[in-house]
């Protein structure tokens, strides 16, 4: 899993591309398929799982890549809905069209669905809350801020929606705008979302709040008499982490903080019977202690002082047990999301889920007698499930990619290795090639994860499957400074980036070859934001690697601070010192202090509109490998921002990682067509052959 960044008009039901695939014609030893980037825009992606309150249906969110006649691909969302007793069969889609829906909620009374998406036309569009009955049908529009919803919560009783929505728009401002008259002063008016109450009979709104600050995760106590919602400074992803919780009343408007002032605080969840708060907290100043160390706190309704349960992974979101004696969460635990609970009494915690897959929690059923959920490993994608309270057995709901039965696939095992730096325990995520035969050595690509404080877990990952199915063995190591082992080892690399945690990647590629998997004269590496990073460190400290390709990495830290969308966060791992006060340290971690050493084979891809690792980083170290003549090949890709959402972005770069490492690394695609393949091979560097040499270690 990957999931912290640093760092269909006419429909093809069967998937873009897939009517002419080379990939349909590309098959195994066994005869069955192999999986190519056709097939990768092909699965459908299921979140969201909500349970109805007869406990009798869960509905659900799917997102599809479609190809509307005569326009660009898209990725599209809509609203499904399956019986919670199964079998997975008897799921059906409720909405349709090109509109994508969002956060989809049941009626108090389970007559009705709602959910988010966009209404009007042209510059008039904005995205509302929209309803349809439980049994199906056409949806309306049940909303009309002009701002657009964010957000909603159906009132415990059914007669009101609390939303989040944004200011309306200033008719002059608007046609200044549409004039060009558009000068913007940076850090100045921001967009404040507030929080307000929707009258579904009356169809009017009344606003709630109207604070210095912007809102979001509305949640009603269970009377209705009061409402939860967070807060932070701006909606700048800066201001991301700095959240902090308000309680409102309702009938005296009377608002205030959850917890102390001295944390942030998020995620705060009412009991069963309205008496206890749950919510999540974590010291002010601390922002690598949320992501993987957030504390579980429990407050009472009515005002006092919170009781932490301590937990040394981090909780995630609470889901309360109906008798409140429990609280239930999922977090990430080394290489696998695991469910939790936690004794309201005594502070006890048990993992209960131990399936090597990502296993999210969403509910608890109103009788406590089940959870739902979703769960994912790397050859499943992920699926609504049912599972008792224990998470012995985990029963498919949803089977949205059944297709991928005629696919075959690579598995994915956890390695362990001792680093060179110091001996520390690293541990990581193999997947293997299709067919894979221990006796034989494989073309081996290392790809590291974003972050740094992400981490790479069992479950479905449409790049590495790629790779698989074209005979390649990937390790994504979880180095020092990953999440899922606790706090130290996440800040294990503070001041050290390109230290120990180059030494904890370096020796997971030794571990892999002294298995005898991993061809050493065949290595590349390839890497996304913070994986850019180490791609572009890799790259600069060593040359055992026939082929690097950075995605959106870091090379100079110094300017990536005044760059980033997120420059405290990049303090945090510098003693938190700007880099003009620490100018040595930020440059000294820097891959463009060394770039003179690289003579490998270099591919760096870019979105165009990346806030949070700027194209002028990339930029900066393709002009030194090109003045130097070093083989290089920068991509660049328009409206893209640091995570790809365009299907033919996702699909070019997928097909770009196989030609240029089966270039460098021997290693022929198999899954893509000659035309698709030949004009790209047309893009690679012009001494990309005299640069194909034995490489030295060093």
């Amino acid at each position: 899993m990957q999931r912290h960044l640093l760092f269909f008009a006419a429909v093809i039901l069967l998937g873009p591309g897939l009517t002419a695939s080379a990939q349909q014609a590309a098959r195994n030893t066994n005869g069955k398929l192999l999986f190519g980037t056709d097939a990768a825009l092909r699965v459908a992606e299921v979140s969201s799982p909500v349970l109805s309150p007869d406990k009798t249906s869960v509905a659900y969110l799917v997102r599809t890549t479609l190809e509307p006649k005569g326009k660009p691909w898209k990725d599209v969302t809509q609203v499904w809905v399956t019986s919670a007793a199964g079998p997975a069969s008897a799921a059906r889609q409720y909405t349709r069209g090109d509109e994508s829906a969002m956060q989809v909620r049941w009626s108090p009374d389970g007559s009705k669905l709602g959910f988010i998406r966009s209404a009007g036309t042209g510059e008039s569009a904005r995205p509302e809350v929209w309803f349809i009955y439980s049994n199906g049908g056409s949806a309306w529009p049940v909303t009309t801020l002009p701002g657009g919803v964010q957000a909603f919560a159906f009132s415990p009783d059914g007669k009101s929606l609390l939303l989040v929505a944004g200011p309306k728009p200033n008719p002059a401002h608007l046609l200044e705008i549409k004039d060009h008259i558009d000068a913007a002063v940076v850090d100045h008016n921001p967009v404040l979302s507030q929080l307000w109450l929707w009258d579904i009979a009356g169809g009017k709104a009344r606003q709630l709040t109207n604070g210095d600050f912007t809102v979001s995760d509305p949640q009603w106590s269970p009377d209705g008499h009061e409402v939860l919602f967070v807060t932070r400074p701006t909606p700048a992803l800066e201001d991301g982490s700095r959240t902090t919780e308000y309680l409102l009343n309702l009938q005296t408007g009377h608002m205030r903080l959850l917890g102390s002032t001295a944390d942030y605080v998020s995620d705060a969840r009412w009991s069963p019977d309205g008496a206890t708060i749950a919510f999540l907290a974590t010291p002010k100043g601390q922002q690598i202690r949320q992501q993987v160390d957030a504390g579980l706190y429990l407050v009472p309704a009515a005002g006092g002082v919170p009781r932490a349960l301590t937990f040394p992974l981090g909780a995630g979101t609470p889901v309360w047990a109906p008798d409140g004696q429990t609280i239930y969460f999922s977090t990430v635990d080394h290489e696998a999301v695991a469910v939790f609970a936690v004794s309201v009494a005594s502070g006890a915690v048990r993992r209960l889920s131990h399936q090597a897959a990502d296993v999210h929690l969403d509910h608890i059923s109103p009788d406590g007698s089940f959870a739902i959920g979703t769960w994912s490993d790397p050859t499943h994608p992920a699926e609504v499930f049912r599972a008792n309270l224990d998470f012995t057995a985990l029963h498919n709901l949803t089977d949205q990619n059944q297709w991928l039965a005629s696919y075959a696939l690579g598995s994915a095992t956890v390695l362990k290795w001792k680093s060179s730096a110091d001996g520390m325990e690293i541990e990581g995520v193999v997947t293997e090639p299709v067919g894979f035969d221990a006796s034989r050595k494989y073309p081996f690509l290392l790809n590291p994860h974003g972050g740094p404080t992400g981490a790479t877990t069992l479950s479905f990952n449409p790049t590495e499957q790629i790779l698989a199915a074209n005979g390649y063995l990937v390790l994504e190591p979880n180095f020092r400074g990953s999440s899922g082992r606790g706090l130290a080892f996440a800040t294990a690399d503070e001041n050290d980036w390109g230290g120990g945690d180059f030494h904890d990647d370096m020796s997971g590629v030794d571990a892999v070859i002294a298995k005898g998997w991993a061809d050493p004269n065949r290595m590349g590496e390839f890497g996304w934001s913070y994986g850019g990073y180490m791609r572009y460190w890799i790259d600069t400290h060593t040359r055992r690697f026939r082929a690097i390709s950075p995605g959106a990495g870091l090379t100079d830290l110094y300017p990536f601070y005044s760059q980033t969308d997120i420059y405290s966060y990049l303090k945090l791992f510098f003693k938190n010192k700007d880099p003009w006060d620490l100018r040595a340290e930020y440059w000294d971690h820097s891959p463009m202090k060394y770039v003179e050493d690289v003579t490998t084979p270099t591919m760096i891809l870019e979105g165009l509109d990346d806030h949070r690792v700027p194209i002028a980083q990339q930029q900066e170290f393709y002009r030194a490998l090109s003045d130097r003549h070093v083989p290089v090949e920068f991509i660049t890709y328009p409206r893209e921002h640091h995570g790809f959402v365009e299907p033919h972005h996702l699909q070019d770069r997928w097909q770009r990682y196989l030609v240029f490492f089966g270039r460098y690394l021997d290693n022929a695609p198999v899954t893509e067509s000659a035309p698709t393949l030949a004009a790209l091979r047309r893009d690679l560097p012009g001494a990309a052959a005299a640069a194909v040499t034995t490489p030295a270690n060093r």
